[in-house]
């Protein structure tokens, strides 16, 4: 049974030929249709946009993708050149919604043949979405994705290494998400979950109240989700041979991008001449880590990549935990 929520799309929504089991008409706030249809068993909900109290604020429209199971939302749009851009749909595409037409035929296609995000992906914008989602949808959660350069530079451990130094150290909220793989599944952790690119826009919205979502990126191409992202590179001889045979302009496509040498034995000296022989810049330096014990080199990673205050980084005993920042 399908739910209609309708005000100026009403006469054109009367001619639906559907099993409806609330109607509801008029002009409602938000915060009142999430109320009214929270416990509400439903099929589909198709919503006309103009039935939401001033719906031309898209957190509005935010708040009932977040109160209500966005997957069941038909959203009825007013046709114009505003409603209709890709910039508008791209935010609303990252709000998981994504059905959405401005008539009647679109209605009854969605109705029939529901999108998933594969089917409206070419619409979506990347870079508006790390303003979209960390600005509007997570309201102040910082979204850090991780991505392999070599092959296995080891952004599953770091992450699951992060993650818990921001818990146990500092008592932060963190989520970990791992995109197109199955690894996280070994930490036994229930924050650090696994999907496929395709529910990520779906899935990332759940954890508005983590302080940190860590995006564990793999071959995916959501880094314009992510409001920074990290680019880890092993450093050994028959990895960074192994990545320019296989890509000889990659430190060009990297410039200006945060480059982590992670399991790294490179000394100060050495990664001034990694520097100099491939044309780019280090952002910071790790050594390989012990993972069954904390390590104090990723309190100052932490504060570099601005997951961590200066004033929060813990100075025991006067050690240096700059010892291998570059």
């Amino acid at each position: 049974m399908n739910v209609i929520i309708a005000n100026e799309a009403r006469d054109m929504l009367a001619q639906l030929d559907i099993d409806v089991i609330k109607s509801v008409n008029g002009v409602h706030s938000a915060d009142e249709i999430v109320e009214m249809f929270r416990n509400f068993f439903f099929a589909r909900m198709i919503l006309d946009i103009t039935a939401i109290e001033n719906y031309n604020d898209i957190t509005n429209i935010q708040k009932i993708s977040i109160g209500l199971d966005a997957d069941k939302i038909i959203l009825v749009l007013p046709n114009s050149e505003l409603f209709s851009s890709s910039s508008y749909l791209s935010k609303i595409i990252s709000m998981g919604i994504y059905n959405f037409t401005t008539n009647l035929e679109g209605v009854k296609y969605c109705l029939e043949h529901p999108n998933t995000y594969k089917d409206v992906a070419h619409i979506q914008q990347l870079n508006d979405l790390s303003s979209t989602i960390n600005d509007k949808v997570i309201q102040g959660s910082q979204i850090i994705g991780i991505k392999n350069v070599t092959d296995h530079a080891g952004s599953t451990t770091l992450i699951y290494m992060l993650k818990k130094e921001l818990e146990q150290t500092y008592g932060m909220s963190v989520v970990a998400i791992e995109i197109d793989r199955h690894d996280f599944a070994y930490f036994h952790d229930k924050n650090m979950v696994s999907i496929n690119s395709e529910d990520f826009m779906t899935e990332i919205v759940k954890y508005k109240e983590a302080s940190i979502i860590l995006v564990d990126l793999n071959d995916s191409d959501n880094e314009g989700a992510c409001g920074d992202v990290l680019y880890l590179i092993e450093p050994s001889s028959i990895k960074l041979n192994k990545l320019m045979r296989r890509n000889r302009h990659i430190f060009e496509e990297l410039k200006g991008k945060k480059i982590i040498l992670n399991q790294s034995l490179l000394t100060k000296n050495d990664v001034m001449d990694f520097e100099y022989e491939g044309r780019t810049k280090v952002f910071y330096n790790i050594p390989p880590l012990n993972d069954r014990v904390q390590n104090e080199v990723l309190k100052d990673f932490l504060v570099k990549v601005g997951l961590l205050r200066d004033e929060e980084k813990k100075e025991e005993g006067g050690k240096i935990f700059g010892l291998f920042r570059r």
